[in-house]
């Protein structure tokens, strides 16, 4: 990527597949180059994409679980020697199952990508944008963060913080001229459910968004400076509203004959 470009630079993070990818393709169509990041092979698909659709693309390959991570992407954005106009901080796993039973390395490896290295990566690219007095930044929270999480317990904090650190940020910037959104999904149609080892559970096995449509109404509620946006179906919409209604002791049961190992096959 050449320090000369006259696209405005965006950051997306967990680039490679999912929500992430299809947030990189919303800043691709609308004139951004951008810098990638993930861990997986399939950061290279995802950047041979994007360059398709006219942008300049610099693919970060690292573990954001770790600090040194972070370290190199931050000084993969300062290579590119230009303004940052925008950072998506999207990057996250999940992991399912009992916390008594599970493993502590896997529950730990959510605390540090989801929140170490969300706190990590903004605290060094947010300056320059307070700085230069403009830039939007989105972070990928979920609707989990709306209720207690049994059986996804460390994941559904994870989001909590993310949503709450959103909005304190958004409090503090709000006379900066940067604008901070926090993009709150419901199931959605990727390798989550997969990859926290979730498949046997009623909400994996149950409807999902269309991770494009999710990341077209994040990158818009962005651009338009608002504070959140419950994206996906009516049915997430509806979610959110009740879920400040609901005691959270009534939530966390709701949430347990959801995501319970084997409860998909239940009734």
């Amino acid at each position: 990527m050449t320090n000369t470009g006259t696209r405005p630079l965006a950051v997306v993070t967990g680039a490679s597949t999912g929500i992430g990818r299809e947030l990189a393709k919303q800043f691709a169509s609308h004139g951004y180059d951008l810098v990638i990041a993930a861990e997986n092979a399939e950061l290279d698909d995802a950047q041979r994409e994007l360059l398709a659709l006219g942008a300049q693309v610099l693919a970060v390959r690292g573990d954001l679980a770790s600090y040194d991570g972070v370290e190199n992407l931050v000084a993969a954005v300062a290579s590119v020697d230009r303004p940052l106009a925008a950072l998506a901080v999207n990057a996250g796993v999940g992991v399912g199952g009992a916390f008594v039973e599970g493993s502590l390395r896997d529950e730990l490896n959510v605390v540090h990508l989801n929140v170490t290295s969300a706190v990590h990566l903004t605290r060094r690219l947010l300056p320059g944008m307070v700085e230069q007095a403009a830039g939007r930044v989105l972070f990928t929270s979920s609707v989990a963060a709306m209720t207690p999480g049994p059986f996804q317990a460390v994941y559904g904090a994870s989001k909590a913080f993310l949503a709450s650190f959103a909005e304190a940020l958004r409090e503090e910037l709000k006379d900066s001229g940067v604008t901070v959104t926090a993009l709150l999904p419901g199931p959605t149609d990727t390798e989550f459910f997969e990859r926290a080892g979730m498949t046997d559970t009623k909400i994996a096995q149950g409807p999902k968004d269309d991770p494009a449509e999710v990341a077209e109404q994040g990158f818009a509620a962005m651009m338009a400076g608002k504070d959140k946006v419950v994206a996906g179906s009516a049915r997430n919409k509806v979610q959110a509203a009740a879920a400040r209604a609901v005691p959270e002791t009534v939530k966390a049961a709701m949430h347990r004959r959801m995501a319970e190992p084997g409860s998909a096959g239940q009734s």
